[in-house]
């Protein structure tokens, strides 16, 4: 087991004071940085900076940074919801870390999803079938694993099968498919 123990700290995210969602901050006792290549390998989605031994995703709405003596987790309702997300996230590192024998270690350094790539692929009629007042807003709601691409009827038409298909080849590579 990589991490036996480890403390827990919440914060108030300083951009929003009064604000009632927490981040939480496991301050670790051991340098984990030796499983994050193995974390980066498993978690297709993830953006992993060797040099900076940093390893981020989103997963439920929630941002996730793992570094070598830390994990954060952002977007928690309270401290009983950062214990159990927390000890989910040790959960899969101390698991990664006993199953690195048959993990290839990856320092692949990703490019996030970002919104206007989507978009660029988007019909662009802004016809709201997806519930959304325009095509910018789902792609936008999309990267942030709020919406679904099945969602967006008219992409779905034979005229924009190449687009269609460009667009779910870049939600699978960023782990984010339907």
């Amino acid at each position: 087991m990589l991490i036996e123990q480890y403390e827990i700290r919440l914060e108030s995210p300083p951009c929003d004071p009064g604000s009632e969602r927490w981040s939480a901050f496991a301050r670790l006792n051991t340098d984990i940085s030796a499983v994050l290549p193995y974390l980066n390998a498993r978690l297709k989605g993830a953006i992993y900076d060797h040099k900076a031994q940093v390893l981020t995703w989103r997963t439920g709405g929630r941002a996730v940074s793992v570094r070598p003596y830390e994990i954060a987790v952002s977007n928690l309702q309270d401290r009983a919801e950062a214990e159990a997300i927390v000890k989910r996230m040790v959960d899969l590192v101390n698991e990664t870390w006993e199953q690195r024998g048959q993990i290839q270690p990856s320092l692949v350094k990703r490019e996030p999803l970002r919104a206007l790539d989507v978009y660029k692929l988007l019909p662009g009629s802004n016809c709201k079938a997806c519930g959304q007042p325009t095509c910018f807003t789902f792609a936008l709601k999309l990267v942030a694993g709020q919406a679904n691409i099945a969602s967006c009827a008219p992409l779905f038409e034979e005229v924009y099968r190449e687009k269609r298909e460009q667009l779910l080849q870049m939600l699978e590579s960023a782990e984010m498919t339907t």
